[in-house]
């Protein structure tokens, strides 16, 4: 029996590296407690629109809003749209007025005097105001949208008139600027302002020192920017970082449809780097089209779900509008509001303007401490797979050295985000698979010492299978303290390897694995090697129904690869979301279905195979399924947006059901043995 050793030195080192990461881990877990206070937001034109639709005083909407938990109104550049409906001021065509004056119909003699002298073009626009505060913003606004030279001041009777060069369908739907009449009645109604302004075609330094005085004596919670640039882009963002620190502001992202990084604004990373990080929020809003589709109950746990998952911290919600059974309009959204508060609550959010993360950028001497650490671990996993290696302690110490000074060098020198990446790739990888061989080694050591009744089988496998995730949570921690800092919390920079670790620890496994036994011999025998068994397979003689169990299989890889992401499109069963959702109402974390139902089970099952000595290829395929369930526990770590402490809890809950879904697995097949055993019995009898 070939016999692989385990250098201790360098377990000695994965050990040290291990503290160091568990030390960042520990810091970025206060950072991450220290930012649960959510903004619960909402456009105000949508409760105006719904103190319309029921009757009601915009106050006592307003006022119940509140009440129910709202903390945020957003405000948008106003439009004439809106000034025209709601009374403020009124843009009318050219065209219109003339077609008025020809028909008779234009019976004010000061108008009338203006198209006398020629003075009222079909193709112009011509503006009148009815609000003096907002004929004097939009006096400010057009022409600073615009251009001077395209506004002209018209005088009719005692009133000012404002005549612009524009298409009439364009300029009514065109963005002003900040509505100060709205942003000071949402102040006086007890909300902060969610301001939304849209940036300047050429914006200059002096229209991005326009939009901040606007703001200057208002309540604002967060900026987030409309449209697909941000104010100042291209060429005036040190202006817009410039007036959002002097006023400290929290600048809000949109999380991007898939549910990972930003819906892209043009400047959005050079505002958020020039302001700091730890004046960055994330905002979602469930999509307009989709929300109809859900239940009040449904959306509440979407709130949740979002929040406590995926960082965000500015909830824009969206009003429902139609009305629950039994329920007026009015009622429905309350209860709408009023539920995800509590929900939030009890996850133990507070409700107020956004949170941030505060500056984390751990020690570079621990990250040198984790990154020499994964070099260990390559070097260990690589002892452990090549006999030659095993033997040679000088050569796998000359490699360590290699390894160690090639990933801490460039860290200690306060560079290293690629060697950060490779790391955290090397740690998802790595440690599932050494976790892995380490208990296929122990239970080779045993097979001649020891003989089991199903009692002790069924506890050593419960056994096996927490030390095996212990170990692998090793690597989770390794995968962290790469990669954690305020940029990879926020999702500006993601880890990109995430579908390769599904594939890539099942690889480093198989090689273990038939360096080990003999995937032929059906024994469990010792191997000539990876190679020699490899060139058995190229050279086995295939049926039919060997290749197509080859292509179930290859599906099922495919399948499995591409349901995990957040891009995939592969589509979701009706049942499995149902189960999803019993499992979040179940755990702290939903567990992951490919850990507790795949996984997890199949690792029980393999420690069943090995003892009753099964054949080695069934052995060698159910411990490659439970290599799944490791390599699953590790990488729920790279999504690094997710709280550590929901990402440790996630695996314990996956493990533990996984152990008892396993454990009744194992039943199952001792019961059916039973029943095959004594039914051969009677039989012969």
């Amino acid at each position: 029996m070939k016999d692989f050793k385990y250098n201790r030195g360098l377990v000695l080192f994965i050990v040290i590296g291990l503290i160091a990461a568990l030390i960042i881990g520990v810091a970025r877990h206060r950072v991450e407690e220290g930012n649960r206070q959510v903004d619960m937001a909402i456009n105000y034109e949508d409760l105006l629109e719904l103190s319309e639709r029921e009757g009601l005083p915009a106050e006592e909407v307003l006022a119940q809003a509140k009440a129910a938990g709202i903390t945020s109104l957003a405000v948008y550049d106003t439009t004439f749209k809106k000034l025209n409906a709601s009374g403020k001021a009124t843009a009318l065509a050219g065209s219109e007025i003339l077609a008025n004056f020809h028909s008779g119909s234009l019976s004010d003699p000061f108008w009338r005097q203006l198209v006398a002298e020629g003075k009222i073009l079909g193709n112009e626009v011509y503006i009148v105001g009815h609000d003096k505060r907002t004929w004097q913003e939009l006096k400010e606004d057009v022409p600073r949208r615009l251009g001077s030279d395209r506004v002209t001041l018209l005088q009719v009777g005692s009133e000012e008139v404002m005549a612009v060069k524009a298409h009439y369908e364009s300029f009514i739907k065109m963005d002003l600027g900040m509505p100060t009449d709205e942003m000071e009645a949402v102040n006086k109604a007890g909300f902060y302002v969610l301001a939304r302004p849209t940036n300047f075609n050429k914006c200059s330094e002096e229209d991005v020192a326009a939009v901040f005085k606007r703001l200057e004596a208002i309540k604002i919670s967060e900026v987030v920017f409309s449209g697909s640039q941000v104010l100042g882009a291209n060429n005036s963002l040190q202006a817009t970082i410039d007036e959002m620190k002097k006023r400290d502001l929290t600048l809000g992202l949109i999380e991007g449809v898939t549910q990972l990084q930003f819906y892209k604004q043009d400047g959005m990373n050079e505002v958020a780097k020039g302001i700091g990080y730890d004046k960055v929020a994330r905002l979602y809003s469930i999509p307009k089209d989709e929300q109809p589709k859900l239940k009040i109950a449904t959306a509440v746990e979407r709130w949740a779900n979002t929040d406590e998952e995926r960082n965000i911290r500015i909830d824009l919600l969206r009003i429902y509008d139609k009305p629950s059974p039994n329920m007026s309009l009015m009622e429905t959204n309350m209860q709408y509001f009023k539920d995800t508060r509590d929900i939030l609550t009890a996850h133990g959010f507070t409700i107020g303007p956004a949170a941030a993360y505060a500056s984390f950028y751990p020690d570079k001497f621990l990250r040198a401490l984790v990154m020499v650490g994964i070099a260990a671990a390559a070097v260990l996993y690589l002892s452990l797979v090549i006999p030659s290696l095993n033997m040679a302690v000088k050569k796998q110490w000359m490699l360590f050295a290699l390894f160690a000074l090639a990933a801490a060098v460039p860290v200690l020198m306060g560079n290293g985000s690629k060697i950060r990446v490779l790391a955290a790739l090397a740690s998802a990888n790595l440690f599932p698979a050494i976790a892995i061989i380490f208990q296929l080694d122990r239970i080779r050591y045993l097979r001649d010492k020891m003989t089991m009744g199903f009692g002790r089988m069924l506890a050593t496998g419960l056994v096996a299978l927490f030390v095996t995730g212990a170990m692998s949570y090793v690597g989770a921690a390794y995968l962290s303290g790469s990669l954690a800092d305020t940029e990879y919390l926020l999702e500006f920079q993601i880890f990109r390897g995430i579908k390769l670790t599904f594939v890539l620890p099942l690889v480093l496994v198989a090689i273990a694995f038939l360096q080990r036994y003999d995937v032929f011999d059906g024994r469990m025998d010792d191997t000539d090697g990876v190679l020699n068994q490899l060139k058995k397979i190229l050279d086995m003689p295939v049926k039919i129904k060997t290749l197509f169990l080859m292509f179930l299989v290859l599906i099922a890889g495919v399948v499995f690869v591409a349901r995990s992401g957040h891009t995939s499109g592969m589509p979701v069963s009706a049942a499995e979301l149902k189960f999803r959702a019993f499992l979040e109402q179940a755990f702290y974390a939903r567990p992951r279905t490919k850990e507790l139902l795949i996984g997890h089970p199949a690792f029980m099952l393999a420690v069943m195979a090995f003892w009753r000595k099964w054949p080695t290829m069934v052995f060698f395929g159910l411990v490659l399924i439970a290599t799944i369930g490791q390599g699953s526990m590790v990488e729920t770590f790279a999504h690094m947006r997710t709280p550590v402490y929901m990402s440790f809890m996630r695996g314990i809950g996956g493990i533990v059901l996984g152990a008892g879904i396993g454990a009744v697995a194992m039943m199952l097949v001792q019961l059916w043995q039973t029943v095959i055993s004594r039914a051969k019995e009677r039989k012969a009898a």
